[in-house]
């Protein structure tokens, strides 16, 4: 007599329920969906909230129409693998906005439009943005995401727009624009081909390296520093949040606008200027001259350059290339 093998038969019918399948939901604000609904929404957290998980493997698509979303959207650690994508033609057709502020809500950390915490998030095609203006800490979207990917977005604020807090973070093809420490935080974060603008005078950067080991800090590359409404007064590079905050600026074109000291010391707010690594290397532009910067600034050399390219400096033990990963986006 003969008998079925119990395991492969077994395996036949397990395996393809256990493949990965992505999940493609849609939101916009004509949506008659709610919170039973599967694959049509009209808001973003609630899309989140109630989309189906792809599993283990697979990944979350969220098609976002053209509008104005005026949400908090939140993305837990449990949804890891979610790729926003706005369907308008450029990202200001699809606006994530809120008016939240540090002061009126428990302080910095509380004042996000947007808070990502799962890994490998992705995002293309949006606009994040703290309406709140010039009234303190406010903050448009909150990063703590590794391996997280921004395409073709803006981050619109005033104080503290972009909080790159933790992870691994590729930013390319970018607007990002504020007045004072606009980009904040302890990612390992690249910002390639993007433009970084300031709205007053004040600080692009307030990065927040703690220790000297960390592989974290920021580098804007490729890119390009625009300002406006400065009123003849200079702006900054950057000012250390912490002890060993770590900017690179390289092969990015810098305005007159920009002060000749370069950076700020925070009036000593870092303990020893001599941990900070605030480094220049190939800019260009009417302030790209370097004679007049801070004694503690260096000027890096091809070789140190290298370092600071995004397929390296994002490379971790994992080998992750976000420069390949973005292009598989629209």
């Amino acid at each position: 007599m003969k008998f079925a093998a119990p395991c492969l038969a077994l395996a036949a019918c397990v395996l393809p329920a256990l493949r990965a399948q992505d999940v493609h939901v849609h939101v916009s604000p004509a949506s008659r969906g709610n919170t039973s609904s599967t694959d049509d929404f009209p808001t973003i957290q609630m899309a989140m909230d109630h989309a189906p998980d792809p599993g283990p493997g697979g990944r979350l698509y969220l098609h976002i129409a053209p509008g104005t979303y005026k949400e908090r959207v939140w993305v837990s650690r449990r949804r890891p693998h979610t790729t926003w994508l706005g369907t308008g033609s450029d990202p200001s057709q699809v606006v994530i906005t809120a008016a939240r502020t540090g002061p009126t809500n428990g302080g910095t950390f509380f004042s996000e439009s947007v808070e990502i915490s799962a890994d490998d998030f992705q995002a293309d095609n949006i606009t994040f943005e703290n309406s709140a203006g010039n009234v303190g800490q406010a903050v448009a979207i909150a990063v703590s995401s590794d391996r997280a990917i921004f395409k073709h977005c803006r981050f619109l604020g005033d104080q503290d727009t972009l909080f790159a807090d933790f992870g691994r973070q590729y930013y390319v093809d970018s607007y990002i624009s504020g007045g004072v420490d606009f980009i904040f935080g302890n990612a390992a974060a690249v910002f390639d081909k993007s433009e970084i603008h300031i709205i007053r005078p004040g600080y692009l950067t307030a990065q927040s390296r703690t220790t000297p080991t960390q592989a974290t800090g920021y580098v804007i590359t490729h890119s390009r520093v625009t300002a406006e409404g400065l009123d003849g007064k200079p702006f900054h590079l950057g000012r250390p949040w912490r002890a060993y905050s770590r900017v690179v600026f390289m092969y990015t074109e810098l305005p007159e606008t920009l002060s000749p000291q370069g950076w700020h010391d925070w009036n000593s707010n870092a303990a020893d200027l001599t941990k900070v690594f605030y480094a220049e290397f190939a800019n260009t532009g009417a302030g790209a001259n370097t004679s007049q910067r801070v004694p503690w600034a260096h000027q890096l050399t091809a070789t140190q350059a290298k370092q600071f390219e995004p397929q390296i400096f994002l490379k971790g033990t994992d080998n992750w290339n976000p420069v390949a990963e973005a292009a598989k986006l629209p």
